[in-house]
Formats: C-alpha cells, sequence, structure tokens
C-alpha cells in the first residue's frame, strides 16, 4: 500500500502550521520528515494518521494491504505509549484486543514480533524494569504486530542516549532487512535521518511547505555509521534549512 499526500494545509487557532504539502510514500520505502523547530512535523504525521482533519487537503491510501494487515496505519510515540501496569506481553496484546482473532493466532503474532524485536525472554517484565531502548523496543513490537501497511513513527528515538539510539536504529535496519516496512518517519536529528531514511523530506519554518526532498539511493543494508558520501548527504540538508533553523529557534526564544 502507497500513501499519497494531496495540497495538505492546516492551521491551530487561525495560525498556519503546514501549507500545501503534496508527498507520495512508497510501499515498501521509509520516508523521514526533516525541518525547522515548530514547521509542523509531527502535526503532519497526526493528519495522516487521522488523529486530526486537515483543514484542506486529502490523505489517500492507494493498494492493498499486506496480508494478515489487522490496522492500515499505526503509531509509535517518542515517549513509548506503554501501559505501565501490563507486562512486555500485555502492552502487545493491548493492539490485538479490538480485532477478532484466536488465542492460538495472538499467541503466534506475539511470539513473532518478540522474537523480532529481541523481547522474548523478558514478555513478562513490566516497562518500570526496562531500560528507555527497551521500551521503545516494546512499542516498535506493538506496532509490528497489527501488521501496519505503514508506520508513523514520531521521533521514536530522541528519548535515548546516543548509544542506545544507534543500537536501536540497527534494530530497525534489521527489522526492515528482513520484512521490509512502509514508514514516515519524522525526526530533528538528521544523521539518523540519512542513515534510515530512502528520501528525506525537508520542510520550511512554519508554515511548513516542503523545501526539497532527497532521494538516497544506497541500500539500507550497507549504511554505516561513519560513512563519508551519507555525511555529504547530511551536510547538504543541514545547509537547506540552517538558516530558517536558526529564524526559527530565534522565535521560539522570543515566544514569537
Amino acid at each position: 500500500m502507497e500513501l499519497s499526500l494531496r495540497n495538505l494545509s492546516h492551521s491551530y487557532g487561525g495560525t498556519p502550521v503546514l501549507e500545501d504539502v503534496s508527498l507520495d510514500v512508497p510501499e515498501g520505502r521509509i520516508v523521514c520528515i526533516v525541518g525547522p523547530s515548530g514547521c509542523g512535523k509531527s502535526t503532519l504525521l497526526r493528519l495522516i494518521g487521522g488523529l486530526e482533519r486537515p483543514a484542506s487537503g486529502a490523505v489517500l491510501m492507494i493498494g492493498e494491504a499486506p496480508e494478515g494487515c489487522l490496522n492500515p496505519l499505526t503509531f509509535v510515540f517518542q515517549d513509548f505509549a506503554l501501559l505501565p501496569w501490563r507486562t512486555v506481553e500485555g502492552n502487545i496484546h493491548l493492539a490485538l484486543e479490538d480485532h477478532r482473532i484466536s488465542r492460538a493466532e495472538k499467541k503466534k503474532i506475539t511470539d513473532d514480533v518478540l522474537a523480532r524485536t529481541k523481547l522474548s525472554d523478558y514478555r513478562q517484565v513490566l516497562p518500570k524494569n526496562l531500560s528507555g531502548g527497551m521500551k521503545q523496543r516494546v512499542a516498535i513490537a506493538r506496532a509490528l504486530a497489527v501488521r501496519p501497511a505503514v508506520m508513523l513513527m514520531d521521533e521514536p528515538l530522541s528519548a535515548l542516549d546516543a548509544q542506545t539510539r544507534e543500537l536501536l536504529m540497527e534494530d530497525l535496519l534489521r527489522l526492515w532487512q528482513r520484512a521490509p516496512f512502509t514508514a514516515v518517519y519524522v525526526t530533528h536529528n538528521l544523521a539518523e535521518a540519512v542513515r534510515l531514511g530512502h528520501h528525506v523530506v525537508v520542510l520550511s519554518r512554519r508554515p511548513g511547505r516542503i523545501r526539497e526532498v532527497v532521494e538516497i539511493e544506497r541500500p539500507l543494508e550497507s549504511r554505516q555509521r561513519i560513512d563519508p558520501e551519507l555525511a555529504g548527504i547530511e551536510r547538504h540538508l543541514w545547509e537547506v534549512m540552517r538558516a530558517e533553523a536558526e529564524e526559527a529557534d530565534q522565535e521560539l526564544v522570543h515566544g514569537g
């Protein structure tokens, strides 16, 4: 299934946040969204996911959902969004409870996503006993459990320290290589975007418009933490958004 965003615009209280955003998200590709603070990255994700209705424009889903898909769209949030009184297994089951599937099928799905995210030995552990990286693995496992057509990922690694972020990036790359998924991935981290994205979309400062879309042709499996080619793309992205990032920073400082 592909996503097609057609002329999306949105405002809050009369303040334009996004303006005339059109973008295609191909099946089996990760599209990263970057831009200055306050440019509407997370708002765009909420519009795609149906958490808010755009002031104008449309979000279209084109094609068939993958076999066994329970939710066409599912979110992975920055703050993990786990229920603290539920175990790892219980948090994954939460995503399956509204679907008419047998107990055996639920166990099969749960066992599969726990294995894929290296959590099989932690299924009965409560979130309070997990590190930040492990909590985000649970959130990713929960998202994978519904076999989504598109994963909507809102700065999923930004709350983690640098080492844990690197480990989670490696995990995401491994998961994609094993079973390519479609994702819209919002991040403020340009190194993260060039490491994970097939396409990187640069939004302007508010109201967010698409300034540039950079396609990265290097296969995901060949991308390394230290990579001169990716570093060059990262520098280009920064040059595209640097002036507006400085303006946005000043606007936030002065409360504008």
